[in-house]
């Protein structure tokens, strides 16, 4: 069994320092975590690429979808992803997973903390913003779906969570 890398030791540092639970994967380069957001439940992973000095900071949540409403769903990730400037989000078809996933390279060795605490915030706020959004397609019903107007549903205010800050605690 390999150790792991001093680049995911520091990830799970600076997990350590925020609070946050994580637990490393055995004999891989990979922490996880799961956090409660505004709107859903947010698995995480957080992958460091020793070689590249890279960290990939994925999260994810369960979203099932038949096939009528999955290319809606891909409409409204593709057209999420015109207005990101950081990350994507993708579907993963096998899992049935909605996926957020933001990489950095680092300059050293040593990553740092305030980056890796803006990438796992970054991924829980950005998924957690797409949830509703998808879910009011889930359930939009199959015969209704051609008059779902998708660049006018992502305009809606009234569904985003709050963002931490603005409040006087993180909702995760």
């Amino acid at each position: 069994m390999r150790p792991h890398s001093r680049q995911i030791l520091t990830v799970e540092e600076t997990f350590g320092q925020n609070g946050w639970h994580c637990e490393l994967v055995e004999g891989r380069d990979v922490l996880r975590a799961g956090f409660d957001a505004h709107h859903t439940r947010v698995d995480l992973i957080a992958q460091a690429y020793p070689q590249l000095n890279a960290l990939t900071v994925v999260t994810e949540s369960r979203l099932s979808l038949d096939e009528e409403h999955l290319p809606v769903v891909l409409e409204l990730l593709a057209r999420a992803n015109k207005q990101l400037t950081l990350g994507g989000f993708e579907y993963d078809l096998d899992r049935e997973f909605l996926v957020f996933r933001i990489t950095n390279l680092f300059e050293r060795e040593k990553y740092d903390s305030d980056i890796i605490s803006s990438m796992v915030h970054c991924g829980i706020a950005e998924l957690d913003r797409i949830v509703p959004y998808a879910a009011i397609v889930r359930d939009t019903p199959a015969d209704l779906l051609d008059d779902l107007d998708i660049p006018r549903l992502l305009m809606r205010e009234d569904i985003i969570p709050p963002v931490p800050g603005d409040q006087e605690e993180e909702y995760y």
